[in-house]
């Protein structure tokens, strides 16, 4: 593969209004789902629920412990094993009323387990109420860890690097977040504490992807040979292309392992680990070199070495007439 995409130079730069016109119709689509689903599926985790600890006699089959507590009215329950096999927690959202008598919940669920399972029937260890004041606690912490980790990302780029890729690696990156809620909207996913761990696993990653090119089109612009930035740009996406496809294609076969065998629960992790290498490739290419090509634009640079070259030389071809100018006199 490192033999096949080397020495490319494929025009990265031009279909730029084509992606932008992807990228806004998948905006929209996104919107769209929202208002149709009424917003994202929080987890009970933000909405507050009820939580039932269950322990069986012998191990059993989870899809039928959720086929049976959505039966019994609790939609959307979040079924998790806990311990050992035959220990599952039952997170279940349910109203406000519910919630006060926690109790008929647990014995409501108990009910319609003991009879699925008649010869293994569960008991209930402990049960719970998650209150709705915890789940706006989680959720304000959750936007405050997405919120810290973009400016920190922009401290340090415009640090290393040049505010201007700074400024357009975190605007790719809210590109990536949005984009990824977009996906969520459409694809009806359930925002839990894993799932804020899958989207701050695809900031880092998108981010990764970023940098390299970046660090790439700065190399190519400390040397010698004066060229246009789509130039520069253009050939370091090329040049970094075949570690690109190496990384994105080992990562998306892990993931697809986590998608078809994981499970039920990291289920929504792996959709969205799997849309972040797509939409990371797609932002580092489409919205982090154009940004940076509009900010170059709007703010060029001032090249300080090569005005620096300019004025040395005027001066130094100044200084011979000078002397030449005295020696006549």
């Amino acid at each position: 593969m490192l033999r096949i995409f080397q020495n490319t130079n494929y025009d990265f730069i031009k279909p730029w209004r084509i992606a932008v016109a992807v990228t806004v119709a998948f905006y929209l689509a996104g919107a769209a789902a929202m208002a149709v689903h009424g917003g994202l599926n929080y987890s009970i985790e933000f909405t507050g629920g009820t939580l039932v600890q269950l322990e069986f006699p012998k191990a059993p089959n989870v899809a039928d412990i959720r086929s049976a507590v959505q039966a019994s009215g609790y939609q959307g329950a979040e079924i998790q094993q806990f311990g050992s096999s035959r220990e599952f927690t039952v997170r279940a959202a349910t109203s406000a009323a519910a919630q006060g008598d926690v109790g008929k919940v647990a014995a409501d669920i108990e009910g319609v387990l003991r009879q699925r399972f008649a010869s293994n029937a569960p008991r209930v260890v402990r049960s719970e109420i998650i209150g709705a004041r915890v789940g706006e606690e989680l959720k304000s912490n959750a936007i405050k860890a997405l919120l810290i980790s973009l400016l920190v990302t922009l401290a340090f780029l415009a640090y290393r690097y040049d505010w201007r890729f700074g400024v357009a690696a975190v605007i790719a990156t809210g590109h990536n977040l949005a984009a990824t809620l977009s996906f969520m909207a459409l694809m009806d996913l359930e925002v839990s504490l894993t799932v804020v761990a899958a989207l701050l696993t695809v900031i880092g990653y998108s981010l990764n992807d970023t940098i390299i090119i970046f660090d790439r089109v700065r190399e190519n612009l400390a040397k010698a040979r004066p060229e246009a930035l789509p130039l520069v740009l253009n050939r370091a996406i090329n040049e970094t292309l075949p570690r690109s496809i190496l990384t994105h294609a080992t990562v998306s076969l892990a993931i697809l392992a986590l998608l078809l065998f994981a499970g039920e629960v990291i289920r929504p992790f792996s959709w969205i680990m799997l849309f972040g290498v797509v939409t990371a490739t797609f932002s580092s290419i489409y919205i982090a070199g154009q940004v940076l090509l509009w900010i170059e634009h709007r703010w060029p640079r001032q090249h300080a070495n090569r005005a620096g070259g300019s004025r040395g030389n005027s001066a130094g071809s100044a200084r011979p007439a000078a002397s030449s100018t005295a020696a006549t006199r």
